[in-house]
């Protein structure tokens, strides 16, 4: 089974596989993923694996433009039904099956990525592309934001503390924000 029949089976089984509305570390993190973002607005952002939509909802707020993406259908179904419901006209939601499929990059890049709890579901070369899109997207001055658990799971293909320290070595950024826990990492690198 691969990762978009493995994530489409959660959804069909769930709209919340993870709990992200009701699970108190899902909202906490969620609460600290927002307060960790440098601005208070973004002109263009960003969201990959979004599921469904509860960050998207909050990123709405603090956007101009957002596009947030995910591989399963199911999830886009179930954030694009929230979306019509609230008719925000801001955002643009696509099935995507990422890396190798990428969204339309404005003119000058992205001022804001928001990569939660998706990294580690990328094996090797797949993470590695990854990096290389979200780098070649963001603006200077732009935000990259990452938020992973750093504990084991049999579908998880990377550690989460690897993850950052690839992303983090890259010349190209500086970090801005790093909190540690036992539970997750959360950073936030700004494109020099």
């Amino acid at each position: 089974m691969n990762q978009r029949q493995h994530f489409e089976q959660l959804y069909q089984r769930s709209p919340d596989p993870w709990a992200v509305k009701t699970a108190w570390y899902e909202r906490r993190k969620r609460q600290l993923l927002l307060a960790s973002l440098p601005r208070e607005h973004y002109r263009y952002a960003f969201e990959p694996g979004c599921g469904n939509g509860e960050t998207t909802m909050a990123l709405l707020e603090r956007c101009d433009q957002l596009i947030a993406a995910d591989c399963a259908e199911s999830a886009v179904l179930l954030c694009n039904a929230r979306i019509q419901r609230e008719d925000r006209h801001q955002l643009h939601l696509q099935k995507l099956q990422l890396p190798q499929q990428w969204p339309q990059v404005p003119p000058g890049g992205f001022d804001l990525l928001v990569v939660s709890e998706l990294a580690y579901y990328l094996c090797d070369a797949d993470l590695a592309l990854f990096i290389e899109r979200c780098l070649s997207c963001l603006a200077p001055g732009g935000h990259w934001l990452m938020c992973h658990w750093r504990h084991q799971a049999p579908d998880l293909l990377q550690a989460a503390d690897t993850i950052h320290a690839q992303v983090g070595a890259s010349a190209a950024l500086k970090t801005v924000v790093e909190h540690r826990e036992t539970d997750f990492l959360l950073e936030v690198w700004e494109r020099l």
